[in-house]
């Protein structure tokens, strides 16, 4: 008893160190106060961010032309745009806006404002434009594609023959086009940056909240927009702040100083499960934990290394062991639920198989290498696990750790050996979606900077995939459609891939049971609009 009273002092004092003013007082009932890991959080900056982690922020500070409905993917519903028109070639997409939706800064919100933002994803080519140059768009062409015929109506030209279905899902569920301020954004412009600096820590958006501050690994605070289009949300204001550890968070959450806790170890959301105040949500995302290998390392090149990887890694005992309440066991490229989604290979650690195709590559003895993973849990572990089986086989892989920026930085710049990461969008109810993210890749060339794409993060690339996934997406009868999908699936696996999916990630949010109408979005876009707290004890 003295040794657990000790560890909750120690806790307890952790808390306070790392700045929460708040570490003894119940939350306001008024205010959301969520605690997260914000190690990967690098940029409120739309067109630039990545992880699921500013999505969530994003999408409470702007609006999108649509959404999709959290309990039915497939379920489109208006937001800035109150109807939508497809032609009958399925070529432009009309949106026509509401006329009574004014930016936090006042100025009313008109279609050169959606226009001016989708510009500025293509003009500026970070992150979030390989979704877009994969539809098609450019740089190049954007300006023809996407146009304003009159002050409240939007049409988009799709450079290329696609799915019109899956821009509208795109549109819904990425976060990348909420719709910016563009005369407010335009003056904090800094040599032809379209405000990519200033929107790094700033906001100019229309959302149901306004951006108060952002600390870095601290604090980001949001005050309630009172002139909302929607009408003011129930929270007059939502805080996150930044928790290194689990524990904390744990500590945090059950003594009610937290009303929503995320990112948290498994151990310590399965230890307040008996937690008659709190509650457990966990929704199943389309992002895939994956081991990465780079082709533009001479070892990994070689397909028969890849595929002795493929055989030392203990994908059941990971998902058995280190995965309950992050993924579950996965293998495909597509994700779960999805009728073309072929069932698992069945790939388990085989080490004297891997050992013979590492010899037959020339390899007898193993080799020496890097294995890049962020300081956080489950991809520590993860890695850990990895290394220890690749040992088996000769290969002796250094662990690198780092922040987001620096382990997926390195991936983006394609300066890597192997890497345990998290990504491949499935954001959207579409094959394409976890296809596009994590196979395909147009251009390999290091020019082209498909940085959103791990097919070209990895130098993975195979034209006759490339055109298979193409033209599944042109597919317009359902069952064909289905095995086209299914085929990219069994060519991806016999090609050897560079990416080895090993679990599908699941979400899971420990929220105390006073929070109502908090709704994790399996898209990553969760609304806090409408939360609100009961009279519960505060």
């Amino acid at each position: 008893m003295k040794k657990t009273s000790l560890l909750g002092a120690c806790l307890l004092a952790l808390a306070v160190s790392m700045g929460s003013s708040a570490a003894y007082a119940k939350t306001p009932p008024d205010q959301l106060i969520i605690g997260m890991n914000m190690n990967n959080l690098l940029t409120l900056d739309p067109a630039a961010m990545t992880g699921n982690e500013v999505v969530g922020i994003v999408v409470n500070l702007y609006d999108s032309l649509v959404e999709l409905d959290p309990a039915q993917l497939t379920h489109v519903k208006p937001a800035l745009a109150t109807s939508w028109d497809v032609s009958p070639d399925g070529t432009t997409l009309t949106f026509h806006l509401r006329d009574d939706v004014t930016f936090h800064s006042g100025n009313p919100l008109t279609a050169d404002d959606v226009v001016w933002s989708m510009r500025r994803i293509l003009h500026l080519n970070l992150a979030q434009s390989s979704v877009w140059k994969s539809y098609g768009f450019s740089k190049k062409n954007i300006d023809q594609q996407v146009s304003a015929p009159d002050r409240f109506t939007v049409k988009i030209t799709l450079p290329k023959a696609n799915d019109p279905q899956l821009i509208i899902y795109s549109l819904g569920a990425l976060g990348n086009l909420g719709v910016l301020d563009s005369k407010t954004v335009q003056q904090h412009v800094l040599n032809n940056d379209w405000g990519n600096h200033w929107l790094t820590t700033n906001e100019a958006g229309s959302g149901p909240f306004t951006l108060d501050t952002w600390q870095a690994k601290d604090v980001l605070r949001m005050t309630r927009n009172p002139n909302y289009w929607r009408g003011e949300a129930k929270m007059s204001r939502v805080v996150l702040r930044h928790f290194q550890e689990s524990q904390t968070l744990r500590l945090m959450i059950a003594k009610g100083d937290l009303d929503i806790a995320s990112n948290m170890a498994v151990s310590d959301i399965n230890a307040l499960r008996s937690d008659p105040d709190l509650s457990v949500d966990a929704v199943q995302r389309g992002t895939m934990y994956y081991v990465a290998m780079s082709m533009k390392e001479a070892h990994f090149a070689n397909p028969k290394v890849r595929e002795a990887v493929r055989y030392l890694i203990d994908y059941q005992g990971i998902n058995k062991a280190l995965m309950p309440g992050y993924g579950v066991l996965h293998q495909r490229p597509i994700k779960a639920g999805m009728p073309s989604t072929l069932p698992d290979p069945g790939y388990r650690l085989d080490i004297p198989r891997a050992k013979k195709l590492l010899a037959e590559a020339g390899y007898p003895d193993g080799f020496d290498t890097t294995l890049r993973v962020l300081a956080d849990q489950p991809f520590q572990n993860i890695a850990i696990a990895v290394q220890s089986t690749l040992m088996q086989a000769g290969i002796n892989a250094k662990i690198i750790t780092g922040t987001g920026n620096q382990i997926y930085g390195a991936m983006r710049e394609r300066k890597f050996d192997m890497l345990v990461g998290r990504g491949g969008s499935g954001m959207e109810p579409h094959p394409h979606s976890s296809l596009r993210a994590l196979v395909y890749n147009p251009d390999n060339s290091d020019a082209a900077r498909l940085t959103n794409f791990q097919g070209w993060r990895t130098g993975f690339y195979d034209k006759p995939l490339n055109d298979m996934i193409d033209s599944a997406l042109l597919e317009r009868d359902p069952q064909t459609q289905t095995r086209a999908y299914q085929a990219i699936q069994t060519r991806y696996d016999q090609l050897v891939p560079a990416l080895i999916p090993l679990s599908q990630m699941v979400d899971s949010v420990v929220v105390r049971r006073e929070v109502q109408n908090y709704q994790p979005h399996p898209s990553a876009t969760t609304f806090l609009r409408d939360v609100y707290k009961t009279g519960g004890e505060q």
